[in-house]
């Protein structure tokens, strides 16, 4: 049985003191999850220890990095590194991010190595894909997001790639006034997984958690969740509201 997965992405938002306040308000109100759920806090990184503590024992729930660096170790300032992450004992990291694709400039090939990095040294990839409007309005958007699959994920074995997480993130429908309806994103989560079933097999694409991360909330999160191809969702601006979050963990199937 797949993952199902309620992911916080907190982005650069909140203080310390704010991020400690909300993870424990989460905590407190969330349901207990079933052994094939899970919530994964993607949190600035100088919280990383804060939160791993926090969370602590909680069952099902991780903290994840927002970002990690292609190489181990070096003269990169201001990057954090696998060994890092692996010394906070933490055991996810989110790459590629619609958001670091377009301010930073990273290429599908730059994250097919953050992939394999992170893999390499037992760190599960949130790994990110989705187009941005103008690709959606000329209908090329099946294209746009099987290259961004190929070209960063194809390389691995069959065993590899079911270790990832994906998330979808319809961009044009972030921030611009339009909106995805849950038809428009099932079809993309199944179009994603007819993808890597065509290079894989049924069986290992069956295996795959696909993220829905185009703008869920509490009001839309059941609908969502309840498609047959959309394992939970990559949160963003409603994950850093308790109430609004919990329901969303509380939306899981």
């Amino acid at each position: 049985m797949r993952k199902q997965i309620a992911a916080a992405n907190w982005k650069m938002n909140l203080t310390l003191q704010q991020g400690e306040e909300l993870l424990k308000g989460i905590l407190a109100k969330a349901k207990t999850l079933n052994e094939n759920q899970q919530t994964i806090f993607a949190v600035p990184s100088p919280y990383l220890q804060a939160a791993n503590t926090i969370v602590g024992n909680t069952k099902n729930t991780f903290v994840a990095a927002q970002n990690i660096y292609s190489k181990k170790s070096g003269a990169y300032t201001g990057e954090v590194s696998v060994e890092m992450l692996q010394s906070l004992n933490v055991q996810y990291a989110v790459i590629g991010h619609s958001e670091r694709r377009e301010y930073f400039g990273e290429s599908n090939t730059f994250l097919a190595d953050k992939v394999n990095i992170a893999l390499e040294n037992n760190i599960t990839p949130i790994f990110c894909c989705g187009e941005p409007l103008e690709v959606r309005e000329a209908e090329n958007q099946n294209a746009f997001v099987a290259k961004q699959l190929e070209e960063s994920l194809f390389h691995l074995s069959e065993e590899e790639i079911t270790k990832l997480v994906i998330a979808y993130e319809p961009i044009w429908a972030i921030g611009t006034g339009k909106t995805a309806t849950s038809e428009q994103a099932q079809d993309i989560h199944q179009y994603l997984r007819s993808v890597i079933a065509d290079k894989y097999g049924a069986a290992v694409a069956g295996e795959i958690s696909i993220l829905y991360g185009g703008s869920v909330k509490a009001a839309n999160a059941v609908e969502l969740f309840s498609r047959p191809d959309i394992d939970g969702g990559l949160v963003g601006g409603a994950a850093l509201k308790i109430d609004e979050f919990v329901a969303i963990i509380d939306a899981l199937n």
